[in-house]
């Protein structure tokens, strides 16, 4: 090799010459939590596949709310599980509903978090699908423009409730435009819109599936949610969500998009969020478990390579776990 003029690992060799030169910071309030609610009390039932999650009652959802904010995390997202389902989703647009009660709860008992909502019809549907259905050509399919309507006033109630915003996650066309102008209407013009813009139909929601109850029925959800050899279509995507008012725009799955993350960082100034969703997590639990993968490290770093391709905001079951390893890692 003989003797070269510039060796790289001179850099790497001092541990604070390395922190120095850090390109990316990975911070606790970039990161936010998802988190399940149910009806009842003291309910804190186990999610098989996710370990170490749960589906909460309102009130152990503030207690845990609580726990999650004294790590330094400062986001929590919410998915609502009702306590009946019907074909039009109409618990999920019920003032009283699950998810009005949670976040009334949370923003009394814990003020400092930024409280997000999901909003979709899978979780209340009870055929399972992001929407209403109507009938086309002999088959049930999700009726787009129907589907808004309710979308839009799901968002008005959970502003109504106190949330702080809002983020569909139904891939319908137009919904970020209607759900921007319910808002506007209704007095929430200073609630943001945090679109899942780019949301593929992946693997990687099955865990998900079993936590928010929301499995499709019949079918797969291929015919609203994208192509996931698509690229090229994110952009456009993208670009119609910005158009139509969203004030944050998401990539989700995370790892198995880190180009399509960074192509949109290239093109878009708004704020970028990506899901590392629960088939990520539960890759990284089950690995762990088995002694195959350190998980900690293995987590920190799969959320600093999602930060590295461009992601503000990092929606991941991690949360609390990686405020916690980066703190001691700061203090160390």
């Amino acid at each position: 090799m003989g003797d070269p003029l510039y060796r790289p690992r001179r850099l790497r060799d001092n541990v604070i010459l390395r922190q120095m030169l850090a390109e990316v910071d990975l911070r606790a309030d970039q990161l936010i939590m998802p988190l399940f609610v149910r009806p009842g009390r003291g309910q804190r039932r186990p999610i098989g596949s996710m370990p170490g999650q749960f589906q909460l009652s309102v009130d152990m959802l503030v207690e845990e709310a609580r726990r999650i904010a004294d790590t330094g995390v400062r986001g929590l997202i919410l998915f609502g599980i009702p306590e009946s389902k019907d074909a039009e989703g109409s618990s999920g647009i019920d003032p009283s509903g699950i998810v009005p009660q949670a976040v009334a709860a949370l923003k009394q008992a814990v003020p400092q978090m930024l409280v997000m909502t999901d909003v979709c019809l899978c979780e209340y549907t009870d055929h399972g699908h992001c929407g209403v259905l109507a009938e086309r050509e002999g088959r049930q399919v999700v009726d787009n423009d129907h589907t808004v309507d309710v979308l839009a006033r799901m968002a008005q109630v959970h502003a109504q409730a106190g949330a702080d915003v809002v983020a569909p996650s139904d891939m319908m066309d137009g919904r970020v435009r209607a759900i921007r102008l319910a808002l506007d209407a209704d007095g929430y013009g200073h609630v943001p819109i945090m679109a899942y813009s780019v949301k593929y139909a992946s693997n990687f929601y099955g865990p998900f599936r079993e936590a928010a109850e929301s499995p499709p029925q019949f079918g797969d959800r291929r015919g609203y949610q994208m192509d996931w050899r698509r690229r090229r279509e994110a952009e456009t995507e993208a670009a119609l969500d910005v158009i139509e008012g969203a004030d944050i725009i998401m990539v989700k799955p995370a790892m198995a998009y880190l180009d399509v993350l960074s192509g949109l960082r290239q093109r878009i100034a708004l704020p970028l969020a990506a899901y590392h969703v629960s088939g990520e997590y539960a890759m990284i639990k089950a690995a762990a478990e088995r002694g195959w993968i350190d998980e900690r490290g293995t987590a920190l770093e799969s959320l600093t390579a999602i930060r590295r391709a461009g992601a503000d905001l990092i929606l991941t079951y991690f949360a609390p776990q990686a405020a916690e390893w980066l703190r001691e890692e700061r203090s160390g």
